[in-house]
């Protein structure tokens, strides 16, 4: 066997420990070793996931905050409405491009070592955004703190994947789910009256504590999830034990190997699916963020800087909302699908719970650009901003969840291509949203968004129907196929 050969099912083997995967892709027989995490207490359990979640919060409030503060940006470094826009656009972009780094790093070191090492580093970036004294510096510190937030984004899955089973997946990913949508509309009420009742100083002060207060929590509540069989039926490990930086670590695994494993992901048409479903909904989600920045500080509205953090609750409404129907829900109609068909449970069984959010999404999207045109009530428009954040929570936890099923061996990989392109369309309409609203005026815009959004969506029917099909050809190449010729030998 040739040195390639052993090094691909050296990676394989991690990835299926890591899995609890025994020359099986669905477990037959529960792992009943203390140590495996799907067999922690509950309180262990969530102790490490919600200090997660935490983090992923944060790294989003991280990535929106410069999205209430343009104004004084520009006032402070005299530069051009673009050149702010671009403190939001790179950091977001690096927040999905950072996975490329930390969940290769993951699959050597394990998943605690990652965290403390990405919240240390983003609480140092953004003491240098607080100290910045000019544009090059501000934007400098704030593509490095998106690069450092990014391990809190791909790799969450695959703490849930490692932890719970497959029937409660649904709920559990709807926290991380809440958490990211938390970032995105309560980030900009921190950071809005942070900016009114001080500067946009204070926004990087407070994530420096906040990041750092959670770093030093992580240190005793966020445990390594990584399993390898190697380790199986060691003695039960004592609480001090799991404080341990190289529990997680395997010689064995290959970070080359696993990034050329996130670049072959590219060629899996469900990946591409979620990426996209994703990726518009988050991006919507911007645009919506940005010209509600433009609008409502301008005439005839005026508000302060404040009142448009207030806006942004009507989002965080609307993807609290989102809640059950995008978690529980899912696990609901999955299970009930499986029970039916009296066969495994398919991923495709968790997608019909995406036409709910599917309507309402998209109509919001449409009612906030018709309010915006018009000039009517800002009622109009925030029930418009609600919809559409139920949408984003709900639309990106059916996708991401049918994506884990599908490719349940190397889900950190795949997520790095669905939270890769998701963060690329933030990047992209962060840059030109405000000219192409400029062009053709907010109506027509957010009436294609509403069709490009819907579109994206329909095409998960053809993945309901013929998906067994397309995982049975899609397990002939990449690393799926190294996966599958590791299980049959």
């Amino acid at each position: 066997m040739s040195e390639s050969i052993k090094e691909s099912i050296s990676h394989l083997e991690t990835v299926a420990d890591e899995r609890g995967v025994t020359g099986s892709l669905d477990m037959k027989e529960p792992n009943v070793d203390p140590n495996h995490p799907q067999n922690w207490s509950t309180a262990a359990k969530l102790c490490t996931y919600l200090t997660v979640c935490f983090y992923t919060f944060l790294g989003n409030v991280n990535g929106s905050n410069f999205t209430v503060a343009t104004q004084a940006v520009i006032k402070e470094f005299h530069v051009s409405q673009t050149q702010a826009g671009e403190l939001v656009c790179f950091n977001v972009f690096l927040l999905g491009l950072g996975n490329v780094f930390w969940v290769p790093l993951m699959r050597v070191v394990g998943k605690r070592p990652v965290y403390l090492l990405s919240m240390l580093s983003l609480a140092m970036m953004n003491v240098w955004s607080s100290r910045a004294s000019s544009y090059g510096e501000l934007l400098a510190s704030r593509i490095l703190s998106g690069f450092a937030s990014a391990a809190a984004d791909a790799t969450v899955p695959a703490v849930v994947s490692d932890m719970i089973p497959p029937q409660d997946r649904g709920h559990y990913l709807m926290f991380f789910h809440l958490a990211l949508t938390a970032g995105l509309f309560i980030g900009p009420l921190i950071n809005a009256y942070l900016v009114q009742e001080e500067d946009w100083r204070w926004m990087c002060y407070f994530l420096a504590i906040a990041t750092a207060a959670t770093f030093v929590i992580a240190i005793f509540t966020v445990r390594e999830t990584t399993y390898l069989q190697k380790n199986a039926f060691a003695p039960k490990r004592k609480t001090w034990q799991w404080m341990s930086l190289t529990v997680g670590y395997n010689p064995d695994a290959s970070f080359f190997r696993t990034v050329s494993d996130i670049v072959c992901n590219v060629a899996y048409p469900q990946l591409l699916w979620a990426a996209f479903a994703i990726g518009i909904s988050v991006g919507w989600n911007i645009v919506v963020q940005l010209t509600a920045s433009r609008t409502f500080t301008a005439p005839p509205y005026n508000w302060p800087a404040g009142s448009l953090g207030l806006l942004s609750l009507s989002g965080f409404i609307g993807s609290v909302l989102a809640f059950w129907l995008g978690g529980r829900l899912i696990d609901i109609i999955s299970t009930r699908y499986t029970n039916r068909q009296g066969g495994p449970r398919l991923p495709e069984y968790r997608l019909p719970a995406i036409v709910i959010p599917g309507v309402i999404g998209p109509s919001g999207i449409l009612i906030f650009g018709l309010c915006i045109a018009h000039q009517t009530h800002w009622i109009g428009a925030a029930f418009g901003y609600a919809m559409q954040a139920f949408g984003v929570a709900a639309i990106s936890n059916v996708a991401v969840t049918y994506s884990l099923d599908c490719y349940r061996p190397i889900t950190g990989e795949a997520l790095v291509v669905i939270f890769t392109v998701r963060n690329t369309i933030g990047m992209l309409l962060s840059l030109y949203a405000a000219d192409w609203i400029q062009r053709q005026g907010p109506a027509p815009v957010f009436g294609e968004m509403m069709a490009i959004q819907v579109a994206s969506i329909l095409l998960a029917i053809p993945l309901f129907i013929w998906g067994k099909r397309l995982r049975a050809v899609t397990s002939r190449y990449g690393p799926m196929k190294r996966f599958q010729d590791q299980v049959e030998s």
